[in-house]
């Protein structure tokens, strides 16, 4: 049964008109602590607090490294590819006096999870996605013991993981700015990037190995302070395959801080973000009108998720993708082990494919789909999810996330959801 009339003349009237504008108010700050959300109340029951359960039963033990203390055991309980390893030599962590262009933080990341992992640092740094509630942030302590614990840090993280960067609400980010030669950030402007942004804006206070042709980026380098930003000559630290030269490698679980692992994870970042935001904004809506339809709401409410929702599929469906000027190549096997990961309908294709010569996926449509959070959005923000896909599936609408589609990434992205996700509402499969 597809929406009500009601609900699809408010999503007509909305979305044509605001398509040129900011969907989302990304400064407005949800309420965290609102009764149908209740961030710091509630049990989370995202991959570490699984992974704690676990360890407090003594179903499962974490080995105790003497180089990386818990790092190696970590990754490879929560099955996060040591291949998807990046290096961040920018000041941005609160472990910021251990980390500096020759001592990077190493970062791994998985869909709905993130390890951090310092020199000489007292502590691991997780940030793991919660169904319901968002980016939760974790330590472990980097000392041996026999029952390690991880630690709550919700509070004291969503000091810089909830505002604008986040949608108003506890998320991730991928920053890129331009640090001297401690890794201090030595001038504004900084980015905020995503799969939205040209390259050039990329990776500022990051190692970047792979090779990306004539494009540049702003990895592996640090800049002067109160230098001019424009007209760089950002060649000579571009296509690095080999960083050796740069800091100490051999400090580190891998060599390489992958470009293909950089940008799935600027993907995911933001992605991750607007479920999020379409999950607070659908309850507490909800919650506060006392119904569990949408159509209920007043006015106002529906034109605020109807954009919500808008934002979310415009970029789950690449629709402001910066596109690619030459082809890019990672110097791991994460590519390989990023695409095998993926469900296949009965041609072999997956979401999971990577184009990465013209733009980051084969098939554009997140793979976040398949995520245990997008499978928590509430029941009506679902249905109305499904119909607007449905809808420029099958060019049913105009909007803008319709036009960018080309008819065959259309018929095969719709062919691939029909045949790897069950939940989709009859009407998809007539």
């Amino acid at each position: 049964m597809r929406l009500t009339g009601l609900v699809l003349i408010i999503f007509a009237s909305h979305l044509l008109a605001a398509e040129k504008e900011a969907l989302i108010d990304e400064s407005h700050f949800l309420p965290i602590e609102h009764p149908a959300i209740g961030y710091s109340s509630a049990s989370p029951s995202d991959r570490i607090a699984e992974l704690q359960a676990q360890l407090s039963s003594g179903e499962l033990k974490l080995v105790f490294d003497r180089k990386f203390g818990f790092l190696p055991s970590v990754l490879d309980a929560l099955d996060i590819p040591v291949s998807s390893q990046m290096l961040v030599f920018s000041k941005t962590s609160f472990q910021a006096t251990r980390i500096s262009p020759q001592t990077p933080r190493a970062l791994y990341h998985s869909d709905d999870l993130a390890v951090g992992w310092v020199q000489g640092g007292t502590v691991l740094e997780l940030a793991s996605v919660d169904p319901k509630l968002g980016a939760i942030f974790y330590s472990l302590d980097q000392r041996p013991s026999d029952r390690p614990a991880f630690r709550l840090h919700n509070t004291e993280c969503t000091g810089c993981h909830q505002g604008p960067a986040t949608l108003g609400v506890p998320g991730l980010f991928v920053r890129s700015v331009y640090p001297d030669e401690s890794g201090i950030m030595s001038r504004a402007p900084g980015f905020f990037t995503d799969h939205r942004s040209p390259l050039q804006e990329r990776w500022g206070g990051w190692y970047v190995s792979g090779e990306h042709g004539t494009q540049r980026h702003l990895g592996n380098r640090t800049f002067e302070q109160f230098a001019p930003t424009t007209n760089l000559d950002l060649r000579p630290t571009g296509n690095l395959t080999d960083l050796t030269s740069l800091f100490d490698t051999d400090a580190y679980l891998s060599p390489h801080s992958d470009i293909v692992s950089l940008m799935t994870l600027e993907h995911q970042t933001r992605m991750t973000d607007l479920i999020t935001r379409v999950g607070y904004e659908v309850r507490i809506a909800l919650h506060d009108a006392d119904t569990g339809q949408i159509s209920d709401l007043d006015p106002a409410s529906r034109s605020r998720i109807a954009n919500t929702i808008e934002g979310m599929i415009r970029y789950m469906l690449f629709a402001d993708e910066a596109r690619l000027e030459a082809p890019v190549r990672g110097t791991t096997a994460f590519a390989e082990e990023f695409a095998a990961a993926g469900p296949r309908d009965e041609k072999g294709r997956s979401l999971r494919d990577l184009d990465l010569e013209t733009r980051l996926l084969r098939y554009p449509c997140s793979y976040l789909i398949y995520s245990e959070q997008f499978a928590a959005l509430p029941p009506p923000a679902k249905r109305i999810i499904y119909s607007r896909l449905w809808d420029v599936l099958t060019r049913r609408d105009q909007s803008e996330a319709s036009r960018t589609l080309s008819e065959t990434d259309r018929q095969a992205i719709k062919e691939i959801l029909v045949a790897t996700k069950p939940d989709l509402p009859a009407y998809w499969r007539d």
